[in-house]
C-alpha cells in the first residue's frame, strides 16, 4: 500500500514552482513518543547487543533477545517516559529477559564460562592481586545484583568510562564511582579478600 499524498486545498495543475509558491507540505512527522523511541533504539542498540552477548555467548542469540527486549520497551514506552525512567527501565527489561532465558536454559551467564570478557576479568584479577583461577571472580561478579552489577558489568566487561555509564544509567558520575566501589568490595568479600586499605609499614 502506497503512502497517501499530503492533503492540499490547491487543485492539481502544471508542475511549476515560483518564489511565491508556498513550500510543498511534507509528510506529517511521527508522534513525538515514536520519534523518541526510534532515537533511543538507534543510539542504544549496540550497547544492548554487547550487554546481551556477554550473557548469552553469541551475537546471534543476543540479537534475537534484544529484538524481543525492544518490542517490550516500545510497549512500555509511554510509561517509561512518564516516569522519567527510560534508561533504567529499558535496562531492567533487558536484564529480566536475560535472566529468564538463562534460567530456562539452565546455565550460567556466558562470561562465567568463556568469551572476550575473560581478558577483562583476568586483568581485574591481576589488579586485585589474585593468584587462583579467575573462575571464582566470574562467579562473584555474577552474584552481584541490581545497580552494582550493572555498573560493574559496564566497566569491567564492556570497558565503559564512568561518564558513559552515568549517561546510560542516569546517575551522577560520583554515584557511578560509589556503586563501582561497593561492587568491588562485594566481589572481594565473595573471594575472601580483605577490603581494608593496606597500612603503611613502620620504619
Amino acid at each position: 500500500m502506497s503512502t497517501p499524498a499530503p492533503r492540499s486545498d490547491r487543485q492539481p495543475g502544471p508542475d511549476r514552482h515560483t518564489t511565491e509558491d508556498p513550500v510543498p507540505p511534507l509528510e506529517e512527522p511521527p508522534p513525538l513518543e515514536d520519534y523518541d523511541f526510534e532515537a533511543f533504539y538507534l543510539s542504544q542498540q549496540e550497547f544492548f547487543h554487547a550487554y546481551a552477548e556477554i550473557h548469552l555467548g553469541t551475537r546471534a542469540a543476543a540479537e534475537e533477545l534484544v529484538h524481543l527486549a525492544f518490542l517490550d520497551i516500545q510497549g512500555e514506552w509511554k510509561r517509561l517516559v512518564d516516569e522519567g525512567s527510560v534508561e533504567q527501565g529499558a535496562l531492567l527489561i533487558l536484564r529480566t529477559l536475560l535472566a529468564r532465558r538463562l534460567r530456562d536454559e539452565g546455565r550460567d551467564p556466558a562470561f562465567v564460562i568463556n568469551g572476550p570478557v575473560r581478558q577483562s576479568l583476568t586483568a581485574l584479577k591481576d589488579r586485585l592481586a589474585l593468584t587462583e583461577s579467575p573462575h571464582g571472580l566470574y562467579a562473584a561478579a555474577a552474584a552481584l545484583t541490581g545497580r552494582q552489577y550493572d555498573v560493574f558489568a559496564m566497566r569491567h566487561f564492556l570497558g565503559f568510562s564512568t561518564e558513559r555509564i552515568a549517561l546510560f544509567t542516569h546517575l551522577a558520575p560520583r554515584t557511578v564511582d560509589y556503586h563501582l566501589r561497593r561492587a568491588k568490595e562485594a566481589v572481594s568479600r565473595q573471594l575472601g579478600l580483605s577490603t581494608e586499605p593496606r597500612k603503611k609499614e613502620s620504619s
